[in-house]
Parts: structure tokens; sequence; C-alpha cells
């Protein structure tokens, strides 16, 4: 009977941390007014690019460190809340509702989808069975839910072209793809029992084709510190660029390998990236003459 018992309470309890993990939509209307706006928004279209007009283009990778101050918009909340939601927790419900397709981290090409499961399982998220003892002293099998822990992802990979139209005369930006990226401590022992050393671990979640995920994006409101009532979408931060970022790795003739390969110190590398920056704004420069 007691392994009955706790078997029933273990399920209980694993309902509950089921439903707890789910965003919640309030039963009566939260606010004074109807918010109407922000789902009814729909992203503002690319402007059409033909081949021949493309004179110049570099394909970059960029992270966006979420712990940086200006990103704090795509960061927070790191909890469920019925308001609003961070950019993982927006983009991993898409998912779940086949809003959008994932993609296996494999590779950064989007050639092979995931199922919601398997981003679960790459977040760190599906149910495990554990064994325990119970007052006798005898194993019982326990049920422990699966939590995504948002606070986490702690950066976010983003694969972009930047290209000049010789029809417009601009130089513009398209983003490709988005990758959460997890951070996770791996406790490596040294031989003795107290002697303990951290290794942090860089895990790329899944791939998200930003075209596809616009309409998502821009139905989603962030968090405005100076006024509740304007708030913009997720896509606006990324149409506008309001975000700070670094660059990793550009196309390059050695598989596209990243800076960290061929630099040897992270002042080098931080140097690197920001030459292929003003290498970028050099060029569009160098077009006009003054």
């Amino acid at each position: 009977m007691k392994k009955i018992f706790l078997i029933a309470i273990a399920i209980i309890v694993a309902s509950a941390a089921a439903k707890a993990q789910d965003r919640k939509e309030s039963l009566e209307r939260d606010g004074f007014y109807t918010r109407e706006t922000m789902p009814a928004r729909v992203p503002v279209p690319y402007q059409f690019v033909r081949e021949a007009d493309v004179l110049w283009s570099k394909r970059i990778w960029r992270v966006i460190d979420l712990r940086q101050k200006m990103n704090y918009p795509l960061y927070y909340p790191t909890v469920l809340m019925q308001d609003r939601e961070s950019l993982v927790q927006r983009l991993v419900r898409a998912i779940k509702y086949n809003e959008i397709n994932a993609y296996d981290p494999i590779d950064d090409e989007f050639t092979t989808r995931m199922t919601y499961e398997q981003v679960l399982e790459k977040l760190d998220a599906k149910d495990r069975i554990e064994k325990q003892l119970d007052e006798d002293g005898n194993e019982v099998e326990v049920t422990i839910k699966g939590q995504i822990r948002w606070n986490d992802i702690k950066e976010l990979l983003i694969k972009e072209d930047w290209f000049f139209d010789k029809q417009r005369s601009v130089m513009e930006v398209r983003i490709i793809g988005i990758c959460p990226i997890m951070h996770r401590l791996q406790i490596l022992n040294t031989g003795g029992d107290e002697e303990q050393i951290g290794q942090l671990q860089r895990i790329q979640t899944f791939w998200v084709y930003f075209p596809e995920a616009r309409n998502v994006l821009a139905n989603t409101d962030v968090f405005n510190n100076f006024n509740d009532a304007q708030r913009i979408s997720f896509d606006d931060i990324f149409w506008k660029r309001r975000f700070d970022s670094y660059i990793i790795r550009e196309s390059n003739v050695w598989d596209n390998r990243l800076i960290q390969d061929y630099t040897f110190s992270g002042l080098e590398t931080l140097l690197e990236s920001e030459r292929i920056k003003t290498d970028i704004f050099n060029f569009e420069h160098d077009l006009w003459e003054y």
C-alpha cells in the first residue's frame, strides 16, 4: 500500500509540475482595455532583391549575449508569465503548436527537422525516472517531470547575410536563422573527493528559420521600460537592430572556421571581430564619393 501511495503522490506532483510549465491564459481581462494592436500586426515585408543587383555579399555569424543590459528584453522573463514572454519562450511555444519548425543544430543549414519532444530533450527538459527508497527501504520508481530552465539560455547565435543592392544603392542585412545557446556547468573530478572544477558548456539547442518565424515574432510584444502602453515586437528589435552582439565567424575558404580557431587570445579574437565589422562599414562607405 505504501508503494502505491508513493507512486500516486509522484504522479500528482508530476501532473502539477506539467501544468505549471505551460503558459496560462488569464480567465478575466487583465487590464482596463483589450490589447488588439499587437496580435493583429504583420511584419514589414522584405524588399525584393534580384540576384543581378547584388553587387557584394558576406555571410556573418554573431552571438547575442542575453546578459548584456541592452539585450534584457530578449532574455526576460525567465519564468512563465501571462502578459509577456521571452524570445526563447515564444519560439518554444510556437514549435509546440506547430506554428514554426525547429531544425537540428547538427548544422546551420536547416537540413533536419526536430519534433517538440526532441527540442525538450535538447533543453534537458524530458521526464526522467529515478529510483528512490520508501519508508521501508525498498526501491520505487518515481517520475520526475522535466522543466525548461529558461535562465540557462544565455546566448543567441545569429546567422545573417550582409549585401549591397546596387538597384537601390543600399547596404542591407537579412537574418537567416536563430539558435538559442544553453549554458551548462559540467563538474569534473580531479581525483580527490573535495577538489572539483567546473567546465562551462555552450550547447546549441535548435535552429529556427527567421523568415518563417517573423509572423510569430511580430505578434509578440516586448517589455518597454518607459511605457507599458507602447510596446514593440521581437521582430522590431531585429529589424531595427536594437541589440548588442559580437561577430564570431565570417564566410571563408577554411570551412567557415571560427575566429577563435586562428587567434591566440581573447583580446585578439575581439579585435578580429571588430576588424570584420569595420570592413563591412568601410566597404559601404567607400562606395560613395564625398
